[in-house]
């Protein structure tokens, strides 16, 4: 199953499981997937910013992708992130996770570039790194300090390899609306556009014409419902009801524990473990996001057992 501009709704993106001594955890990885799946994602996303790539040796990177090609079993489209300093890495990776069965790739431009035209030619080459597989541009310019407008992003969707665009620029909403206008009106040619930053602008991205979300807060089943079936006012009375955890976990630097954390308690992994260096969350800032989690159960069921 490849990934192609028919994509949509959430494609929940996967944190690597790891044990508290720091070793790969197959077993949780193998449970979140199956989980992951049961709640009714359209995709996964792994190997992205939040699931840690940097800190995997080769070797690991790649059993993690085969233990979570496995579970899936062609279930859901899996996008592989392999975002590298060079393109021989990024060439290898691809490779071999595509041969394992991922549906695709996703690529973030690499902090040094600078300009419209450097941009354009990074991604150019970068597509022909990864050829023939898919791929997914990651516009996160606070993650690399690379701006992309509306205009650097239609050239390099000249590229009909690029079959997908992870918006997570922020504010970002009226780049979704220009964009998704010039896809209607033919000067952009169409993909999907799927939000990010935890969900926290996900009913307003929708409205803008957003084709769901990529992320990965730890209750997809609120990502699930806004994106199947759109920002009603029941969900978006939901979705204030998760607001305050959705933006602690959308924290610079602490979010990965906060979200770690979450899962492990929904017995989604099994431990809290990230590879160090990471930061840990402080015993105040576990009570916080545990009463955070008390105040969901009061209004939404899928937190109940947490508070």
């Amino acid at each position: 199953m490849l990934l192609d501009t028919s994509a949509k709704g959430t494609f929940i993106i996967a944190p690597t499981p790891f044990e508290p001594n720091g070793a790969l955890d197959l077993a949780s990885t193998a449970r979140m997937t199956e989980r992951y799946l049961g709640m009714g994602v359209r995709g996964m996303t792994i190997l992205g910013i939040m699931g840690e790539a940097p800190k995997l040796e080769q070797a690991e990177a790649v059993a993690f992708v085969r233990q979570v090609l496995d579970v899936v079993a062609g279930a859901v489209p899996v996008v592989v992130g392999v975002s590298a300093p060079g393109f021989a890495a990024m060439r290898a990776l691809t490779a071999e996770v595509t041969a394992l069965g991922a549906a695709g790739v996703m690529i973030a431009p690499p902090p040094f570039l600078k300009g419209e035209d450097a941009v354009v030619s990074y991604f150019q080459q970068a597509s022909e790194a990864v050829s023939p597989a898919p791929w997914v541009l990651q516009d996160f310019p606070q993650a690399n300090g690379v701006y992309m407008g509306t205009g650097t992003i239609t050239r390099v969707l000249a590229d009909e390899r690029c079959v997908m665009v992870k918006a997570e620029d922020w504010p970002g909403l009226d780049k979704i609306s220009t964009l998704k206008a010039g896809m209607k009106s033919g000067t952009t040619r169409a993909v999907p556009i799927l939000g990010g930053n935890s969900g926290l602008f996900l009913p307003e991205e929708l409205n803008r014409g957003a084709d769901g979300v990529m992320t990965g807060y730890a209750f997809p089943e609120l990502l699930v419902d806004l994106t199947d079936n759109g920002p009603t006012e029941a969900a978006w009375d939901r979705f204030e009801a998760h607001l305050p955890l959705i933006r602690t976990d959308n924290q610079q630097g602490l979010g990965l524990a906060v979200r770690k954390h979450v899962l492990a308690r929904r017995g989604i992994i099994a431990h809290p473990t990230a590879r160090a260096p990471a930061p840990k969350l402080s015993d105040a800032a576990r009570a916080e996001v545990d009463y955070l989690l008390s105040r969901i159960a009061r209004r939404d069921p899928i937190a109940a057992d947490l508070a």
